[in-house]
């Protein structure tokens, strides 16, 4: 069993209340923060513990519409998707203001995500606000939203086609829970930075981050009402008015696979731009020269904030000379990891961020051990946690062994703290496994050697892949996936032309006589 942490003190409680003080309460519409037309609310639940730290106001169909409405007022009827330089600068107010308030804004994350503190200095808040803002702030004067084209024509005349790069208009950007400010930053920072307004939900598991966001550009930044509207909602049928309303250019989500479907469909009816960033079950591959080390270190990977990262590389394909002493290894290790109390600096497992998916993870592994799968280690609720944890929504860090890569639990994306792995005999087999998935997001190969690695890498069908640990996160590098795990890139500069339209202007000089 895995070594629990936070036995004799419980700072997630301490850090909680300091959260819950400091939390708005309010949307942003419009440039106002306001609490529902309703005056409804919801609770925001701490996944540690299972209890509410507070609440947010809960949206209705009436403040969704009137958000749309702003942000369609906003796009149409302002100089925002012409005026680069107010963006630039809106951009690094907002910038300055977060960073200002980094220290509230981090343990608020740890509060109402569960996410173990230690996930701060990565990707769930130092790497996001080094760079979200900053990178595509810089692309407003370096991007080239102009080009010409000189040629052609009719008669001799001269025939000059300009192309023009343009906002699409509004942009609904729906957020997830596990990484969610990475995930707003890098939604808001290059769909303002081309000239969109947005209206931006967050994941009802985790809104505290955005109405502190909506706080900040309503009393700190130049952001013209209208251009950036926060509404938190627990209703999906509210969310929905985002993918049917005509006023609605672009739908940006970053979620399930399964929601992505629903949005596109429904989308598809007024024919939104659509960019999806969906699941994965990406593939660890580790060659027969690998150094056993870094591969330990790479499987306890997936055992980070709960195994929640649609990145994580949960499938682990093993060469077969290494095969056995390799399950041995990560077994253990997963024993050892730390799981407890998410604001304690050495936790490495907190909680998965409800009951339902501690529901839904426990599932899949109780099918996993039905349909032929070996368990290792793992695969239930942590028991015996601190009195302070008991209600929380916690996992053991889990192993399974499969030699058939068709069953469900090495197809499927579990999103908690589950490894699967599976052996192969020769480079062949390994990348038929790993591109034997519907998914296609990320992966990693180990290798004692680079070209060997970087041959196999480019083989996988996927969208990003790291080599003998090799990063490949960053806002200028664009994120997405192949297959099911979506459409269209994030980051980077694909995913800043993800936000334009292109309109070409051919005009005519007659020929002088």
């Amino acid at each position: 069993m895995s070594e629990i942490v936070g036995e004799t003190s419980a700072p997630i409680i301490e850090l909680g209340r300091r959260a819950a003080k400091r939390a708005e309460f309010q949307m942003l519409i419009d440039g106002e923060l306001v609490a529902a037309a309703s005056g409804a609310a919801f609770d925001n639940v701490s996944p540690a513990t299972g209890k509410a730290l507070g609440s947010t106001a809960a949206a209705g169909a009436a403040d969704m519409l009137r958000a749309i409405a702003a942000a369609r007022r906003a796009f149409d009827e302002t100089d925002w998707s012409t005026n680069r330089a107010l963006r630039q600068r809106c951009l690094d107010q907002l910038q300055q203001a977060i960073e200002a308030e980094k220290h509230e804004l981090g343990e608020e994350l740890v509060a109402e995500a569960g996410c173990p503190a230690m996930t701060l200095h990565n990707a769930q808040l130092d790497w996001p606000l080094t760079e979200s803002l900053r990178y595509p702030s810089r692309l407003i004067d370096e991007f080239g939203w102009e080009r010409v084209l000189d040629g052609g024509g009719l008669f001799g005349d001269r025939n000059v086609r300009t192309v023009i790069q343009e906002p699409v208009g509004v942009v609904a950007a729906i957020c997830p829970s596990n990484f969610p400010l990475e995930v707003v930053l890098n939604k808001l920072g290059p769909a303002l930075a081309a000239g969109n307004t947005v209206v931006l939900k967050p994941d009802p598991n985790t809104p505290w981050h955005a109405t502190r966001l909506g706080r900040l550009i309503a009393e700190r930044t130049d952001f013209p009402p209208g251009v950036v509207n926060v509404v938190p909602t627990p209703s999906n049928e509210v969310a929905g008015l985002l993918a049917t309303d005509p006023r609605v250019d672009m739908i940006s989500f970053t979620g399930s696979t399964a929601v992505g479907r629903t949005l596109m469909r429904v989308g598809a009816d007024t024919m939104k731009r659509t960019f999806l960033e969906l699941g994965g079950k990406s593939a660890l591959i580790v060659l027969d020269d690998a150094d056993p080390a870094a591969a330990l270190r790479s499987a306890v990977g997936v055992c980070v904030h709960a195994g929640q990262a649609c990145a994580a590389t949960s499938r682990m394909l093993v060469h077969r000379s290494k095969f056995d002493e390799m399950v041995a290894g990560v077994a253990a290790a997963f024993e050892a990891v730390p799981v407890g109390d998410p604001a304690l600096p050495e936790t490495v497992v907190g909680p998965v961020i409800s009951a339902a998916q501690r529901s839904r993870v426990l599932d899949a592994c109780t099918r996993a051990t039905v349909d032929g799968a070996r368990l290792v280690t793992g695969g239930a609720a942590v028991p015996k946690l601190p009195p302070h944890l008991a209600g929380g929504y916690f996992v053991q860090p889990t192993v399974f062994v499969c030699d058939d890569p068709s069953l469900p639990i090495a197809q499927e994306e579990i999103f908690g703290p589950v490894l699967v792995m599976m052996p192969f005999s020769d480079d062949e087999e390994a990348v038929r496994i790993a591109n034997d998935s519907a998914y296609g997001l990320a992966g990693a190969v180990l290798s004692a050697s680079m070209e060997r690695g970087m041959a196999i890498a480019r083989r996988i069908r996927t969208g990003a892949i790291g080599v003998n640990g090799g990063m490949f996160y960053g806002a200028d590098a664009p994120f997405g996936g192949y297959k099911n795990s979506g459409v269209g890139r994030q980051c980077g500069l694909e995913g800043f032309q993800q936000y334009l339209e292109t309109k070409t202007i051919g005009s005519r000089i007659p020929r002088r006589h």
